[in-house]
């Protein structure tokens, strides 16, 4: 008898764990996958999250909003940057983008998700003065401190997580 589920438990684990959207857990999705059925089919509970005790968001959720002119897009995760409270934005910025040298109220902390995020300091902006920081480092912008950044050639996705409201000074 073993013989004859050994097979059938491979397959099983062959199809969860070969399908990435059975391993999300999409709670808004129309249908289960395919591997969903299966699970379904064997006992397995479906899974559900109590969105007010823990959220999350998936890429393919991100509403990215920007000014028409301006090909750099912006995700708002969480929060609200111009209310009191911590906020998560992630921004898409094209590749050769540079900022003026400004500073920041509140203290923020950048995490570069992809490409190249070139960074700089003091009142001077000197685009060879800049040291690049790439995917999985993070920045950490301290309050009223004047600095700059940029872009590389491949622009960068930066994730943001800061205090509201948020103003440049």
């Amino acid at each position: 008898m073993n013989t004859r589920i050994a097979p059938i438990m491979g397959i099983l684990a062959l199809a969860v764990f070969s399908n990435p959207a059975a391993r999300t857990n999409r709670q808004s999705a129309p249908a289960l996958p395919k591997a969903g059925n299966l699970m379904v089919v064997y006992g397995a509970d479906i899974v559900t999250i109590d969105r007010s005790a823990r959220d999350y968001r998936l890429p393919d959720q991100f509403a990215w909003k920007g000014r028409p002119e301006d090909p750099n897009k912006t995700a708002l995760l969480f929060g609200d940057p111009s209310k009191p409270g911590l906020y998560v934005q992630i921004t898409k910025r094209n590749p050769d983008v540079w900022s003026q040298p400004h500073s920041h109220k509140n203290e923020r902390f950048i995490t570069v998700l992809a490409g190249t995020f070139l960074i700089g300091t003091g009142a001077k902006f000197d685009k060879n003065n800049t040291i690049a920081i790439g995917p999985g480092g993070v920045v950490h912008d301290l309050p009223n401190q004047m600095h700059y950044d940029g872009t590389g050639p491949e622009g960068a996705t930066l994730q943001f997580v800061a205090m509201g409201p948020e103003a440049r000074n």
